[in-house]
């Protein structure tokens, strides 16, 4: 069959994709999440072969939506729980039009995707789910039924990172149940359902991303003539010392004062957003900060000089436009 061909291929690329895709494409997310989709669903043709006019039935296109929450694991897996409700009107019977009949569909599926990474905040969704398929079928002449049966999807999507909490997602689902029992006008009879989805999502929560480290290079004890660099860091949009970057500065204070540094050069940066007149003003608003700071913890002012250099200078190279922590920074170096 080929929906089973599909789910073998989505597997299978997945697999390959974990192991030819890096780490650092795209940060890997972790923690809950809520989702929330809708969009396009197109029903395969069916047929009910042991009730008379249903032999043949086609559908127009319709609409669905989904809903769910799930969580993200390391290695870019997520397990995740939905919710679905799809609805098509029947077109024909037996190439005759139907008289306002529909197939609606409730569904709850549990999922297991793979995001694999493809580009800077870009990702590749695969995966596949199993659960239940809840089906009602109704030709409007006070001739229905329902059942309940288990179904399969294969899921294919794009993702995008809009955000630390946020993405926003372009799926595709092919979801198929057999085996469904109907009985019309007192007839039993049965047909498969194989859906086409494609849909538009948002998927929002995750974990806050861990904070940088900030690094401490110290010059080797061969070589006491080289200076000594702090590197502390800042909130976005921000130029006040959080207690990270005090704990920083105060070992750069007990540095200075026990080396006997001649003076210390102090360096603010920002990252790329915000235009740059804007930047070169919070570059040394930071730096100034930095300055302030390790006077109070008894270094010389005439020793300290500052200055900013706004986006010049990126530690992680970015776009225009992109909030990266490790370039809102200050450099202290102790000479």
């Amino acid at each position: 069959m080929g929906f089973k061909k599909l789910l073998v291929g989505t597997v299978a690329a997945s697999a390959l994709l974990a192991v030819a895709t890096t780490a650092n494409a795209a940060p890997e997310r972790h923690g809950w999440y809520t989702n929330f989709e809708a969009g396009w669903v197109h029903v395969n043709d069916t047929g009910l072969p042991g009730v008379a006019g249903f032999q043949a039935i086609e559908y127009s296109s319709g609409w669905g939506a989904l809903v769910g929450f799930g969580h993200s694991f390391d290695n870019n897996l997520r397990l995740e729980f939905e919710g679905g409700y799809r609805n098509n009107d029947a077109d024909t019977n037996n190439l005759a039009p139907a008289i306002d009949g529909e197939l609606t569909e409730y569904t709850a599926m549990l999922n297991m995707v793979y995001d694999a990474p493809i580009a800077s905040r870009w990702l590749l969704n695969l995966g596949a789910g199993a659960g239940l398929d809840i089906a009602r079928y109704d030709d409007n002449l006070a001739r229905e039924d329902t059942d309940t049966q288990l179904a399969i999807q294969g899921i294919v999507g794009l993702t995008h990172r809009l955000s630390d909490h946020w993405d926003v997602a372009v799926t595709y689902r092919y979801l198929w149940a057999e085996d469904m029992e109907y009985t019309i006008g007192g007839v039993r009879s049965e047909f498969e359902i194989a859906k086409h989805n494609v849909m538009l999502g948002f998927r929002y929560g995750y974990d806050d991303p861990p904070a940088p480290v900030a690094p401490v290079v110290e010059a080797p004890p061969a070589a006491p003539a080289q200076p000594k660099q702090f590197i502390i860091f800042f909130g976005f949009n921000k130029c006040n010392i959080t207690a990270e970057a005090d704990a920083v500065l105060s070992e750069a204070a007990s540095a200075a004062k026990s080396s006997g540094s001649a003076s210390v050069r102090i360096v603010g940066h920002t990252d790329t957003v915000g235009s740059s007149a804007y930047n070169q003003k919070l570059s040394e608003c930071r730096a100034d900060a930095a300055k302030a700071n390790l006077v109070g913890k008894g270094v010389s002012d005439g020793a300290i000089s500052t200055s900013g250099k706004g986006e010049a200078e990126l530690m992680v190279q970015t776009g225009d436009g992109v909030k990266e922590p490790q370039n809102r920074r200050a450099t202290v170096d102790l000479q």
